[in-house]
Formats: C-alpha cells, sequence, structure tokens
C-alpha cells in the first residue's frame, strides 16, 4: 500500500453475514470518496425498494457541524444507552472517590519520604494532572469510537481494540492483541491490588495483636488465617450482593481517616530539615515515589463503565463535570496526608500511615482495626474486575451449567491463593505498592490512553504543528520511563533488600 493509501481516511463497511452480526472490510483505495457516495446511493435504493440496506459505511472523518455521521445519520452515544439502573452524579462521584481511596493514600507520606517534601508536592500535583488528562482522553476516545462505529458504549478493552481498527492500516491486525493486553493489565493490576490488600490488613493486624494481646506471630501467619474467610468472602458470585460490604468499607474509610488526621495534626512540628527532606530527597529513591504516587492515582480502570452507567453522562466531563470535581478532592487529600503526614514522622514514616500511630492507644488500635476491615471488605470489589474478564472465556468451555457453578467456586479460590502466595513472597507493604504501581498502573494511567488518542486522531489530523501527537508522545514517554525506573527499583530492592 503506498503511503498516500496510508494517509487517506478508510471507510469501514458493515456487511451483515448469515449469523447477523458485523464484518468489517477495509477499503484504502484513493477513490474512498467515490466509494462512500456508491454505498450510499445502493443503501438508498435499496430503501426505495423496501430492500435492506446491503452494507452500512461508517465514516473515520471528523463529523461536519452538527451531524455526527457522514452517513446522514445523527447518532449520540448518550441518547442511545438503555442502562437499567442509571446512577446520578453524586452516586458516580460517591464511587470514583471510594475506587481512588483506599490503600494509596496510606502509603503517601511514605511516598514524600523517596522525594522530599517540596518535589513531592510538585509532582504530585504534575502526576495527579497527567492521569486526570489520561482519563479525560480515554473518554473522549470512547465517545468518538461509539459514535463511528454507532454502538452506545465500549469498555475499555473495546476502544483499545477499536482504535488500532481505525489507525493505520499496517496496525490494524493488532486490534485483537490490543483488547487482550488491556483486559490482562487489567487483571494484573486488580490482582496486584489484592495482594497489597492482603499484606496491609495482615499488617495492621499484627500491630494490633502484638500491642494488646502478646503474640508476636509473624505477617506470613497473619495472612494464612486471613486466606479462609478472603475465600469465603470471594465466593459472592452477584455484584449486587456486595453492595453492602461497600458500604460498610466506605464508612471504615471516612471514618479512619478523619481519625488519622487528627493524629496527624495533633502537636504538628514545624518543618525541620533535621526530621524530613524538604527539597529532594535523591535519584535513587524517586523511582519508588514514582510507583506509590501513580499506584494511588490509578482509577483510570473504572473510568468508562463509571460514565457508560451514568444517568446524564454528558456531566462527567467539562471543566466542572463530575471526573474533575472527584479528582480535585482526591488529589488534595492525597497532597494532603503525603505532607502532613511526612511532617510528622519524618524519616521514621511507614509504608502505611496507620503504622505509625501510637501503639498503645487504644483509639490508634481501632483505626488500625477499622482500616484494616475496609480493606478486608474492598478485596471483593477489586477481585471482581479480574473474574468478569476472565471466567467467561473459561465457562463457555464447560459443557454443564452445574459443573460451571462448580469450577467457578474453584476459580475463585485458586486466585484467592495465588494473591495470598505473592503477598506472603513480597511482605513490604511500601515496595509492593511501588511494584505494582510502577509495573501496572503506570501502562494502564500513562502508556495506553494516549497510543490510543494518537490511533483515533489517525486520519482526522493532529493539529496545528501536530501538538497533540507531541503531546501524547511526550505522556507516553514519561510513562515507560517511569515503568522501567520504577519496577527495576522496586525489584532490586525487593531482592536485595532495601539498601541495595
Amino acid at each position: 500500500m503506498s503511503r498516500k493509501e496510508e494517509s487517506e481516511p478508510l471507510l469501514l463497511t458493515g456487511a451483515a453475514d448469515s449469523s447477523g452480526s458485523q464484518q468489517y472490510d477495509e477499503h484504502g483505495s484513493q477513490d474512498s470518496e467515490s466509494d462512500s457516495n456508491l454505498y450510499l446511493q445502493r443503501n438508498e435504493s435499496a430503501r426505495a425498494i423496501g430492500q435492506k440496506p446491503s452494507a452500512t459505511v461508517i465514516s473515520l472523518k471528523k463529523p461536519i457541524g452538527d451531524d455526527f455521521s457522514l452517513t446522514g445519520e445523527h447518532y449520540d452515544p448518550h441518547s442511545q444507552r438503555d442502562v437499567l439502573h442509571p446512577t446520578s452524579n453524586c452516586d458516580t462521584m460517591i464511587h470514583l472517590l471510594k475506587g481512588n481511596i483506599g490503600t494509596g493514600i496510606l502509603a503517601m507520606p511514605d511516598a514524600f519520604k523517596n522525594a522530599g517534601l517540596t518535589v513531592g508536592t510538585l509532582a504530585t500535583v504534575v502526576i495527579g494532572i497527567i492521569c486526570v488528562h489520561t482519563m479525560h482522553m480515554l473518554v473522549n476516545c470512547s465517545h468518538e469510537l461509539c459514535r463511528r462505529t454507532q454502538v452506545p458504549s465500549l469498555s475499555f478493552a473495546e476502544v483499545a481494540e477499536t482504535s488500532f481498527k481505525v489507525g493505520p492500516p499496517r496496525l490494524r491486525k493488532f486490534s485483537s492483541f490490543a483488547r487482550i493486553i488491556i483486559n490482562v493489565f487489567l487483571c494484573v493490576t486488580q490482582l496486584g491490588f489484592c495482594c497489597v490488600y492482603f499484606v496491609f490488613v495482615a499488617t495492621n493486624l499484627q500491630v494490633v495483636v502484638k500491642d494488646h494481646m502478646g503474640p508476636d506471630w509473624s505477617v506470613q501467619t497473619y495472612m494464612a488465617i486471613l486466606l479462609l474467610p478472603m475465600i469465603i468472602l470471594n465466593w459472592i458470585r452477584n455484584l449486587k450482593y456486595l453492595a453492602p460490604f461497600s458500604m460498610i468499607a466506605n464508612a471504615c474509610m471516612a471514618v479512619g481517616l478523619g481519625i488519622i488526621f487528627y493524629y496527624i495534626f495533633e502537636n504538628l512540628p514545624p518543618i525541620n530539615s533535621k526530621r524530613v527532606v524538604v527539597g529532594f530527597s535523591s535519584w535513587k529513591q524517586l523511582p519508588l515515589y514514582f510507583g506509590t504516587a501513580i499506584y494511588a492515582f490509578e482509577g483510570i480502570g473504572m473510568i468508562l463503565p463509571l460514565e457508560n452507567s451514568m444517568k446524564t453522562p454528558q456531566d462527567f466531563r467539562g471543566w466542572t463535570g463530575v471526573l474533575n470535581t472527584g479528582m480535585v478532592i482526591v488529589g488534595c487529600l492525597y497532597t494532603a496526608v503525603g505532607f502532613f503526614g511526612y511532617v510528622k514522622y519524618g524519616s521514621f514514616i511507614k509504608g502505611s500511615i496507620t503504622l505509625n500511630l501510637p501503639q498503645a492507644d487504644i483509639l490508634a488500635g481501632s483505626v488500625r482495626l477499622v482500616m484494616a476491615l475496609s480493606i478486608f471488605l474492598s478485596y471483593a470489589l477489586q477481585f471482581y474486575v479480574p473474574i468478569d474478564i476472565a471466567w467467561p472465556a473459561i465457562k463457555s468451555r464447560i459443557p454443564t451449567e452445574r459443573m460451571q457453578i462448580l469450577w467457578e467456586y474453584v476459580f475463585r479460590t485458586v486466585l484467592v491463593i495465588v494473591t495470598f502466595l505473592l503477598a506472603v513472597l513480597i511482605p513490604d507493604l511500601s515496595l509492593f505498592i511501588s511494584f505494582v504501581g510502577a509495573v501496572s498502573s503506570s501502562t494502564l494511567a500513562l502508556i495506553f490512553p494516549p497510543i490510543i488518542n494518537m490511533l483515533v486522531n489517525y486520519g482526522t489530523g493532529y493539529g496545528r504543528l501536530h501538538w497533540t501527537l507531541w503531546k501524547d508522545l511526550a505522556v507516553m514517554l514519561f510513562g515507560i520511563v517511569g515503568f522501567l525506573a520504577g519496577t527495576s527499583v522496586s525489584l532490586q530492592q525487593i531482592i536485595y533488600g532495601p539498601e541495595a
């Protein structure tokens, strides 16, 4: 195919096959405009004599004026959605906050220790802005691809697959691979969160029991004690029955954060260079900061499900939309906990700020228990995502419904045991959080969205001087550097110890 042919906008024709599904053919000739008109004339003629049109032409060009489709049909994905139980703006905001506020916020003081007070504050703001921008990027690409393909909504993996289908011809054969890669990283990310949750709950229980009851058991022992309750909790197959657990987890998290702020601001010492690194910590520790910070901000996997289920999805975007408002609140909380938590405890800060609270204090012990309960109950919600992605492919290979139910319980049990074993291998909470953030969170939040955006804008232009292309490449490069540096430093310290 010539270079000129590659630069032409391509047409996807959806011809219905015998099974009723759509099959896409590529037309990359120089006469694509005449091809489009020809298909439209054929369809109009078919309609005139009462026959079903033989093909649907979907233009990959930008819409002209207010017309969303060059086929002559106005298509607005928002108006075509039929959600059984749509969520209000307030409900969506609550889900957004809950999905972003977890173990990551409790690790932010440790992240500031690895970056330094000034660099940590500025970098947290910058990373937050970049992550919110990539979230908007993903939502915008989803809406544009829904318009082009005339479907009401798309998942993260479907957006990636469709973006490759409308991108350069040489990349279209990788569309199915892109969908698989996104699903794999979503599963890895969520299972990584589950591993961190195992370590978090076990570590906090260990401190409480040791301080108030006496036994000095290892963290791995508490993980083993938690294994059976975790398995039973994750045998709940219907997401509706997890809703009460989510409400309890939200309440526990809110109460716990309130008490943590009380301890932070109680007798808060002045900023002293002998206790904290005021400026910049070191290049050696900076990748650990990146991993923890991107772990905390990584909520991009929930963005499309939230937007797709809204009653008024047009309120999700915009300067004062649900996404910006929610993420500003999240960013302020992260910065406040990280900054003041580091000022309070200095170089003695641990992987979770709950571990720095007074050990003999009953209120501090109750905070650890409340936060441990919140994270324990949240495990099932994080676990639901990889099950929802991976199980249907396995289920289709099992013949009877009875056996499907049995093997689903087996599959759930095996996955919980896998997260348990990984948590046992890496019981250091701060290093585990940094590793998960660098490996999977940076990939989903910083690398894939700009790639998708570049593909979606292929053929429609990248703006003056190709500024959107350069911007996307810069974000992707930032993610790749963070991925490589964060992963290597985390692995090095996991294998050889923090002094490596």
